[in-house]
């Protein structure tokens, strides 16, 4: 029995791929939650143009990671995701014109169902990838966060502002990833870059002479 390493190429593009992806969507969500907190007191044209934007950016970069892992089981749930947040940036143009309720309620929704996306794609790729941990809380609290929006608009909330802080509180998740895939895909840890394959080594034959 031998024991041999197999490099693995694929898998450690994968994980630089999402590193870079994810400090940009920190980055962004960072930039997109300042400009909420001090615009969004009420639904104008700036605070309008920022809720149609976040699900716009949503599409883009599920596009980009999509590609960056065509071949993966991650793949499909990565298109559920862009099919929905392109529906709730329609959904959120129409609804910024009838009043913060009407807001919450698609956000809320759209929170849930794409929280519950991204914790099974974050499962289908713990495994392989690594750095999934704060994936996978990211989608769950995404879902409870959407409940708590749906809550809101029942109630008197004439704000925005606390999508901000939702926004901002995924930011950091995905920059927590990306820590993480940075760690995990260093070639020295050998997770993401090396696997190990086991082969074994047959008999030698063994003939007697006639």
């Amino acid at each position: 029995m031998t024991t041999t390493t197999a490099p693995s190429a694929d898998l450690g593009a994968v994980a630089q791929a999402l590193r870079r992806l994810y400090l940009l969507r920190f980055g962004f969500a960072l930039v997109w939650a300042v400009v909420m907190f001090l615009t969004g007191s009420s639904i104008g044209p700036v605070s309008a143009t920022l809720l149609v934007i976040y699900p716009l950016f949503d599409v883009g970069a599920a596009i980009v990671d999509a590609r960056s892992c065509r071949a993966s089981r991650s793949a499909r749930g990565l298109q559920v995701n862009i099919a929905i947040s392109g529906i709730a940036a329609v959904g959120l143009a129409f609804a910024a014109a009838s009043g913060v309720p009407a807001v919450l309620r698609v956000w809320g929704v759209w929170a849930i169902v794409a929280g519950l996306v991204q914790l099974v794609v974050a499962l289908s790729r713990r495994a392989a990838l690594g750095g999934q941990w704060s994936m996978i809380a990211s989608g769950a609290l995404s879902a409870v966060a959407g409940i708590s929006f749906l809550l809101q608009a029942a109630s008197s909330h004439d704000s925005v502002r606390s999508l901000g802080g939702y926004a901002l509180l995924g930011g950091i998740f995905f920059l927590v990833s990306a820590l993480r895939l940075g760690r995990d895909a260093n070639p020295n840890t050998g997770v993401g870059t090396r696997r190990q394959t086991r082969t074994q080594t047959p008999p030698a034959a063994h003939g007697t002479a006639g």
